[in-house]
Order: structure tokens, then C-alpha cells, then sequence
């Protein structure tokens, strides 16, 4: 079984007092939240994530990489 894309996880923006909102964007550190074999599953996998975790003031969300 071969598993060519990673799922990750990670942050748009980062505290900054000088930008509006207080947010300045920052792509964050990645966190592998698992692996799949296909395109397809990978893509599954993150708009699951996505669609049951809130994204928060820092807009985690999950992404795909082969």
C-alpha cells in the first residue's frame, strides 16, 4: 500500500497588534493528520476535517500534499 498524498493541518494567521483585527497572515507550521492513497481519499479526508472542525480565530484548516 503506497500513500502518496499527506493531510495536514495548519494555521493563515498569527496575533499581530499593528494589523487590523489584530491578525497578521502567517502560514503556519504543518501537522500531518494522516495519509491516503489517492487524490480522491485525500480530498475526502480533508473537507471531513474541515466540515466537523471549526476553523477558529487563526483559520486552521486542513490541506493535501503529494
Amino acid at each position: 500500500m503506497i500513500k502518496n498524498f499527506k493531510i495536514f493541518t495548519r494555521t493563515f494567521w498569527k496575533e499581530n497588534p499593528e494589523w487590523p483585527d489584530g491578525l497578521e497572515p502567517c502560514m503556519g507550521k504543518k501537522k500531518t493528520i494522516g495519509y491516503a492513497e489517492t487524490e480522491e481519499k485525500a480530498r475526502a479526508f480533508a473537507d471531513d476535517y474541515n466540515s466537523t472542525h471549526s476553523p477558529g480565530r487563526y483559520s486552521r484548516k486542513a490541506e493535501f500534499t503529494n
